[in-house]
């Protein structure tokens, strides 16, 4: 069994999971997987607890809590109140997932960008990193983390990186971690895994975004926690470094970034 994993994204609130989450646990703990984050995001408002019931059910989860991009419109005055209060819950690590999403627009542009900005509020006064979802959108985003949480001295993740090399220095300039997921063991996906080459080992992060994207050789399936074992092997192929040095660096980078303890 490698050193002790930690999976810093996945959605296991998800009704794909219904019939079997006590399993997907399971098989994530016997394949190393010490902790597992659950994003908070859900169905978006009024539900902003979706990581927080799975993190008060089991030891090894933690849980984010946010209004995905997707769900921007639904967001009004009282969600950022319960946000506020929900980020003193003792297993919440990280306002998230929050961000632009300009592919698929289920909400407005600029109400996205709005919603955006009152969380990255909401997390400075809870002292609290932050998660982001990007996607189409890279250029709005990185200027809004510019204006608004540059100088936050939280830091932040950028989940399920899937850009390349430029985009990763401009993130990690504003002190974020850069999470990969699957999609660095596609082999198409040679931006990404560039990288995954360059990211210095102490802002390094791994996740599933489970039951999405899948790595390889699990690619087709319902993804969940125990396989992000194969992303982090990528990861530690693509470095040229042991599977055991990836799974140590990336655990204590994520320990550090939220300050739970080694289990």
């Amino acid at each position: 069994m490698p050193a002790k994993l930690i999976d810093s994204h996945c959605h296991l609130d998800s009704e794909q999971f219904n019939d079997d989450r006590e399993a997907v646990v399971e098989r994530a703990l016997a394949a190393g997987v010490e902790r597992m984050v659950a994003i908070g995001s859900g169905d978006g408002p009024p539900d902003l607890e979706a990581g927080v019931r799975l993190a008060d059910r089991y030891p090894s989860i933690y849980a984010t809590i946010g209004v995905h991009p997707h769900d921007a419109a639904k967001a009004d005055g009282e969600t950022y109140r319960r946000l506020g209060k929900l980020a003193k819950h003792a297993k919440v690590v990280a306002i998230g997932e929050i961000g632009l999403d300009y592919h698929y627009d289920h909400s407005p542009r600029d109400v996205q960008r709005d919603v955006f900005v009152e969380q990255m509020r909401i997390a400075r006064n809870s002292r609290k990193p932050i998660v982001i979802h990007t996607r189409s959108a890279w250029e709005d985003t990185i200027t809004l983390l510019r204006e608004h949480w540059s100088g936050s001295g939280l830091g932040g993740i950028m989940h399920c990186f899937s850009e390349g090399p430029r985009e990763a220095e401009q993130a990690l300039a504003l002190g974020f971690h850069i999470s990969f997921a699957g999609i660095v063991t596609f082999p198409k996906a040679l931006g990404i895994q560039e990288a995954a080459r360059i990211v210095p080992a102490d802002r390094l992060l791994i996740e599933t975004d489970a039951p999405y994207l899948a790595p390889v050789p699990k690619r087709g399936k319902r993804n969940e926690p125990a396989f992000v074992v194969e992303t982090a092997r990528k990861v530690a192929e693509l470095r040229g470094v042991t599977l055991e040095e990836i799974a140590e660096c990336t655990a204590a980078n994520f320990r550090n970034l939220s300050g739970i303890t080694p289990q």
